[in-house]
């Protein structure tokens, strides 16, 4: 339809991309969903195309479905990712390079591959943590690492998409109530019967990880935050949402200190 906004949401069918989709679809934009497996609810209005996002050939035919189509579009929300919980000395190579594949490189083959694409003036939103500007801790360094790492990208695509009159803007939400918590749950399980390092701070660090989680909100919320900053003139670079004190307060500490607790907390 003339004159209707449209938006390409990667991570469609888990909780936040979901929530995504539907605000945006109820905010009159014409949205495609991309994700490797179909939403289990359905999401009316939405046209969803399935798509590994590992695969730099499917990505790379999704673009040229749209672009065949004449598709202009106004906002790209990526809401892909998945957690793991591991001992950075431990984890197996597969488990490193996917996490990597799926919160970084599939960002960046997005981006690229569906640029052309894009209408003067578009947004792209990259969904990290709260956890990628603090200091990592143990065993959730892995998933704080890639989330450090797309920060970095998305300032570095900011700053070159400005020359071309278009913006990108991070969302770092804290503990979200979708299935990612679960997984992270089970990760954390397993990691505490397989870790041969760590068997006693494992367990330890499972109940810090409950505390912190358990302060969780809607996918809703995330979805309303990016509402408002799809409707700003000038979108800032980085939204907070629901970041957690305990988390704040241990990264004000010096790194000495840090670590200091973290060797009691746990040992």
């Amino acid at each position: 339809m003339e004159g209707t906004k449209t938006a390409l949401i990667t991570g469609v069918s888990g909780g936040i991309g979901s929530a995504a989709a539907k605000a945006l679809c109820e905010a009159g934009y014409a949205v495609t969903g991309l994700d490797l497996r179909e939403p289990r609810s359905p999401l009316p209005g939405v046209r969803f195309l399935p798509v590994d996002l590992t695969d730099p050939g499917a990505i790379e035919d999704a673009a040229a479905l749209l672009a065949k189509e004449g598709a202009r579009i106004d906002c790209v929300v990526h809401m892909a990712g998945i957690y793991d919980l591991n001992s950075l000395v431990e984890m197996p190579d597969e488990a490193w390079r996917r996490i990597f594949d799926v919160n970084l490189t599939s960002v960046y083959r997005v981006n690229r591959a569906f640029l052309p694409l894009l209408a003067p003036g578009a947004r792209i939103v990259i969904t990290s943590s709260e956890l990628a500007p603090l200091d990592p801790l143990p065993f959730t360094g892995i998933y704080g690492i890639t989330k450090a790492a797309i920060e970095k990208y998305a300032f570095s695509l900011r700053m070159e998409l400005q020359l071309l009159g278009m913006s990108v803007t991070v969302l770092r939400p804290g503990a979200v109530d979708t299935g990612l918590l679960g997984v992270s749950t089970d990760r954390l399980e397993q990691f505490c019967r397989e870790t041969k390092l760590y068997p006693n701070g494992s367990r330890k660090m499972r109940a810090i990880v409950d505390r912190v989680e358990s302060k969780k909100i809607p996918p809703e919320k995330i979805a309303a935050l990016l509402l408002k900053i799809l409707g700003k003139r000038k979108p800032p670079f980085a939204r907070s949402i629901n970041r957690n004190p305990l988390l704040l307060l241990m990264n004000a500490l010096p790194d000495r200190m840090q670590c200091f607790l973290i060797r009691r907390l746990l040992s």
